[in-house]
């Protein structure tokens, strides 16, 4: 294996196994309980979601090594036709993508199953925001080049929200965000968003809590906001009153809560179980904490969200330790995405934040997701493999 490294310049001491052992096991743990919650369940096409799941992890692993050997700056350099690829694909799905419950996030694919492009679009947001940041770098503080940043951001955003995917436009936002304080933007700037949300956050507070919330239904009118977003924010601020909107996350922390200390095991028979019970919909991707909390009890739970933490804090520190600002832009980024994502589908299971889906990385069901995710860990592994990479040739 180390021939290998040193034929392509690297040093197998550079190479982070203990990221990739870290994100294996969070992956296997994925798989027994994707496969816990989909036991039951009558499927059509050549492979179950279980399948499909090990098919993701395969595919991603596979994914992850190649990028991992090639130079994230010579991918850096295709950053711009790799992002317009990935709109001209958000467009298609626009127009001709596959609809489920309402939404147009998916490609079908005759005897695999659907793709969602939505996943991709965030590393491509990644990075050509690096390559951007990269080259103006001295001048992003600047009004007309930080506009154009966030406009360019703004076109994969717009054309993931309108799908409607809300969940998955505020991750990239936050991402975006997080890039834009890596890239070295004035503190000034860092101030004002920050009183900026805060501000907006008192305006939402004021719009659900004022009579009739004339705000917010005049933004349904609008078609700014969702009616079934508008929905889970009132059933997240009022669950009293609209229990039947928090059935799902009321289920799913009884889920959690009944599985005690070392939970009730894997494919558990008890017909209170969230599987067997029906209590929840989509159990095996938007709250597949709750199947884990269920049957691994707190001790699998904590294990989930320590292996998601260990998997952050490895990004960051890899990335820290790069000479090059476009490492760090990236696995930091990486970092903060994977981050955020994971909070959000926690939070939605512990009633923590309103119900909104999105995926546990490396957790939930979803070949895109899973195979995005093993991709993003493939540029961190090569940031890592850049240091004393000079010193070899």
């Amino acid at each position: 294996m180390k021939k290998i490294f040193r034929k392509l310049g690297y040093k197998i001491e550079n190479y982070d196994f203990r990221l990739i052992v870290y994100v294996l096991l969070l992956s296997i743990i994925g798989v027994l309980m994707v496969h816990s919650a989909t036991v039951n369940e009558v499927e059509e096409g050549l492979l179950d979601t279980t399948q499909k799941q090990i098919l993701g992890i395969i595919i991603g692993m596979i994914s992850m090594v190649i990028i991992s050997f090639i130079d994230y700056k010579k991918i850096l350099k295709l950053a711009v036709v790799i992002f317009i690829l990935n709109v001209a694909v958000l467009l298609y799905v626009r127009f001709a993508g596959t609809t489920y419950l309402g939404a147009r996030r998916w490609i079908s694919v005759p005897g695999f199953g659907t793709i969602q492009p939505s996943e991709f679009s965030k590393i491509a947001v990644i990075l050509v925001g690096t390559a951007f940041l990269c080259r103006f770098r001295d001048k992003i503080s600047t009004i007309p080049i930080l506009l154009l940043y966030l406009v360019i951001a703004a076109v994969p955003c717009a054309l993931i929200l309108i799908q409607p995917a809300l969940s998955t436009t505020i991750v990239i936002f936050v991402t975006v965000i997080v890039m834009l304080y890596l890239g070295g933007i004035s503190s000034k700037w860092v101030y004002g968003v920050s009183i900026v949300v805060a501000v907006l956050a008192v305006i939402l507070l004021f719009a659900v809590y004022q009579p009739d919330q004339v705000i917010l239904n005049d933004l349904v009118e609008k078609n700014i906001l969702r009616p079934h977003q508008l929905n889970r924010i009132n059933a997240f601020f009022f669950p009293s009153e609209h229990k039947d909107l928090v059935y799902q996350q009321t289920n799913s922390i009884m889920a959690i809560g009944s599985g005690q200390f070392f939970g009730k095991g894997l494919n558990t028979t008890t017909y209170e179980s969230v599987k067997n019970g029906n209590f929840l919909s989509e159990e095996q991707c938007d709250f597949i904490f709750a199947v884990v909390g269920e049957e691994l009890g707190f001790v699998g739970s904590v294990l989930i969200i320590a292996l998601i933490g260990l998997i952050v804090y490895e990004c960051i520190r890899i990335s820290r330790a790069t000479n090059y600002v476009g490492g760090l832009i990236i696995g930091c980024s990486i970092a903060a995405l994977l981050g955020v994502q994971s909070f959000i589908n926690i939070g939605v299971a512990t009633l923590v934040l309103p119900n909104t889906g999105v995926p546990l990385p490396f957790v939930s069901a979803g070949m895109s997701s899973l195979v995005s995710s093993f991709m993003m860990i493939g540029f961190v592994l090569n940031i890592g493999l850049q240091k004393g990479r000079l010193e070899l040739k």
